[in-house]
């Protein structure tokens, strides 16, 4: 039985790449517990580390890098919670820089 939404982190094995999906999974079910239906760890090669939401691709390293907690949350939020605050990430993304 799969549980929605289901989030699936994929990482590389060869990079070593475990405990960084194991801590992202982490911060994501922490701050989506009652939105998420399930998280996934799916081992993979080459150099993978790509974040789905029911089969649609929100991340991938090789096109942006590893991605900042606070706006992979905001990207998972506007899909699985719209309304929802974020508390201080919210607050962060609106100071400005400089």
């Amino acid at each position: 039985m799969t549980r929605t939404p289901r989030l699936e982190i994929e990482y590389c094995t060869q990079c070593r790449w475990l405990m960084r999906a194991a801590w992202t999974a982490q911060e994501l079910l922490t701050t989506f517990q009652k939105e998420l239906g399930e998280v996934a760890l799916v081992p993979g090669t080459g150099g993978v580390f790509e974040i789905r939401l029911d089969d649609e691709l929100l991340w991938s390293r090789k096109e942006s890098g590893f991605p900042e907690l606070p706006e992979l949350k905001r990207l998972v939020r506007d899909r699985i919670a719209p309304g929802r605050s974020l508390g201080h990430t919210d607050r962060a993304a609106e100071s400005p820089s400089g």
